[in-house]
C-alpha cells in the first residue's frame, strides 16, 4: 500500500480529535464573551462603544485615543470625513425627442479644454480632468509622482507638481505640468525649473489646508531634503504666502516679476474656497489667467481635523458662487476656473462642468487608482498609501509602471462614461453643453444652481 494513503489514514483520528477540541474551545470561548456581553452592567460592557459611537463616531473615539496618547497636533490624511451637500440632488436630462435622438455610439466628443484663453501660451490639455497638486516629499514618493506624471501623460492630460520640491524624474515622465509657486523657502522657484512648466499656480491655501505648518527633520530625510536644500537637522516652516510677499502691497511686483519670468504662459491662483467673491475680485484685480478653486472636501497628505471639518465651502457652493460671479463681473471667458474637492465619479464632475466650470482637478481618486493593483503588497494590515507616502512602509514594493498604467485606465474610464453621457444628450462638445441639461430634484439644489426643479 501507499505510504503516503497509509499515513493518511492512520493520521485520521488524529484530525478528527483535534478538529473535536478546537470547535469545543472556539465554542466555549464564544459563549463565554457572548454571556459577557449579554449579561455585564452597562457600564463595564463593551458595547459601551456602540452607545458612543452612535452618539459621535469610531472614528472621533479614535481620534479622542490618538490625541490623548501623543499630546501634539494631530494630522489626519486625505481629508474630511463629512458628508456635505453635492451633486447627488441635480440628474442629467437626456436629448428631447423633437430635438432627435442620442448620437451614434462612435461619434466622436470633443473634450478639449483650454485654460487660461487670453495668455499669450494657453494650457491646452484633451480631456477636462487633470491630476491635482500633491508634493513630492512633504506627501508623495518619488515611484508615486512618476507614476501619477505618467499617467497624466497617457491620458492627455496635466499634472501639478505640488508645493514640495521639483522632482526631474516626475518632470521628465509627464506632459503638460502645471508647477506650483508655493509657500515654502523653495516657492518661488528657478528660472530653468519655470521654463519646463506649461503652467503655474499660486499657491495660497486648498480645501483641507492653509496657513504656515513646520516640518521636523524627522519627517524629511534623502532626496527630497537635499532637493529643499536643507541641512541636515533643519527644521523647515511654510510661509504665509509666497517668498518675496510680506504684505498685500507686494502682489503687483511679485507677479510683474512672475509674467517676464513665466514669458506667456497662464498664472493660476489657488485657494481654499472660502470669500469666494472677494477672492476673485482679488484674482481679477491682479490679472491671474485661471482660479483653482478647492472645496472644503478637498484632501490633504496631512493637516489637522478642525481645518478639513469646520473651514471652508462645499464644493458646489463654491462653484456656484464663483461661476455666478464671474458672469457678474464679465470675466467668465476671460479667467479660467478650474475645480477641486470631492469630485471622484464622471458624474459628478460632469455636472461640474455643465454648471461652468472649466476642468476639474482629481486628487484621492488617482493617488488609490495609481496603488489599485497592487494592494496585495499592504492589504490586509497596511492602508495602500503606505506604497505611495514619502515615509510609507511598503514604498519599495510600489512599481511605478503598474501605477502608470492604472491612473491612465482609471481616466480613460471616467471619460468614456462622461462621452457616453453626452452621447445620451446629443451633445458632440462640451461648448454644448450646460445648466439646461439638468435638472434639480429639489428646491435647495434647484436655488442653489439655478438649474430647473423636476
Amino acid at each position: 500500500m501507499n505510504r503516503k494513503l497509509v499515513f493518511a489514514v492512520l493520521s485520521l483520528p488524529a484530525y478528527f480529535t483535534f478538529k473535536a477540541l478546537v470547535r469545543k474551545s472556539v465554542k466555549k470561548n464564544v459563549n463565554h464573551y457572548l454571556k459577557r456581553l449579554l449579561r455585564d452592567p452597562y457600564k463595564e460592557n463593551l458595547a459601551e462603544l456602540v452607545n458612543a459611537g452612535k452618539r459621535t463616531s469610531i472614528q472621533n473615539i479614535i481620534e479622542i485615543d490618538l490625541k490623548a496618547a501623543h499630546g501634539n497636533l494631530m494630522t489626519r490624511p486625505l481629508g474630511t470625513s463629512k458628508r456635505f451637500n453635492h451633486f447627488d440632488n441635480l440628474m442629467f436630462l437626456p436629448q428631447p425627442l423633437a430635438k432627435g435622438y442620442p448620437l451614434p455610439v462612435n461619434t466622436p466628443i470633443d473634450l478639449r479644454v483650454v485654460i487660461g484663453p487670453k495668455a499669450q501660451k494657453p494650457l491646452q490639455i484633451n480631456i477636462p480632468l487633470m491630476i491635482s497638486a500633491m508634493a513630492f516629499g512633504l506627501a508623495l514618493n518619488q515611484g508615486a509622482k512618476i507614476a501619477l506624471a505618467r499617467g497624466a501623460k497617457l491620458a492627455g492630460t496635466a499634472i501639478s507638481s505640488g508645493e514640495g520640491p521639483l522632482l526631474p524624474e516626475e518632470r521628465k515622465h509627464a506632459g503638460k505640468y502645471i508647477l506650483q509657486i508655493s509657500r515654502w523657502p523653495w516657492g518661488l522657484r528657478t528660472d530653468k525649473q519655470i521654463a519646463q512648466a506649461d503652467m503655474l499656480e499660486v499657491q495660497m491655501g486648498q480645501g483641507a489646508d492653509m496657513g504656515p505648518s513646520v516640518v521636523s527633520p524627522l519627517e524629511i530625510k534623502g532626496k527630497a531634503r537635499r532637493l529643499m536644500k536643507l541641512g541636515y537637522k533643519q527644521q523647515v516652516y511654510s510661509l504665509p504666502a509666497p517668498p518675496g510677499i510680506n504684505e498685500p502691497k507686494d502682489w503687483p511686483q511679485f507677479l510683474d516679476q512672475l509674467r517676464k519670468r513665466s514669458q506667456g504662459i497662464p498664472i493660476a491662483l489657488k485657494i481654499m474656497a472660502g470669500r469666494v467673491e472677494e477672492d476673485l475680485d482679488f484674482a481679477i484685480e491682479h490679472g491671474f489667467d485661471a482660479v483653482i478653486l478647492d472645496g472644503a472636501q478637498g484632501g490633504s497628505h496631512a493637516s489637522p481635523p478642525i481645518v478639513q471639518d469646520d473651514f471652508g465651502i462645499p464644493s458646489i457652493y463654491a462653484l456656484m458662487k464663483a461661476v455666478n460671479y464671474l458672469k457678474k463681473m464679465g470675466m467668465k471667458d476671460r479667467i479660467s476656473l478650474i475645480v477641486s474637492g470631492g469630485y471622484n465619479t464622471a458624474g459628478d464632475c460632469l455636472k461640474a462642468l455643465a454648471l461652468g466650470a472649466d476642468a476639474i482637478y482629481l486628487g484621492t481618486s488617482v493617488l488609490y487608482a495609481s496603488a489599485s493593483k497592487q494592494l496585495n503588497k499592504t492589504s490586509p494590515w497596511e492602508p495602500p498609501t503606505e506604497l505611495v507616502f514619502y515615509r510609507g512602509q511598503a514604498q519599495r514594493k510600489y512599481n511605478y509602471n503598474l501605477g502608470a498604467e492604472s491612473v491612465a485606465n482609471m481616466l480613460k474610464s471616467m471619460v468614456m462614461e462622461m462621452e457616453y453621457a453626452m452621447r445620451i444628450m446629443g451633445k458632440k462638445s462640451l461648448k454644448e453643453l450646460g445648466p439646461d441639461d439638468l435638472i434639480a430634484l429639489d428646491d435647495f439644489s434647484a436655488e442653489l444652481t439655478g438649474v430647473k426643479k423636476a
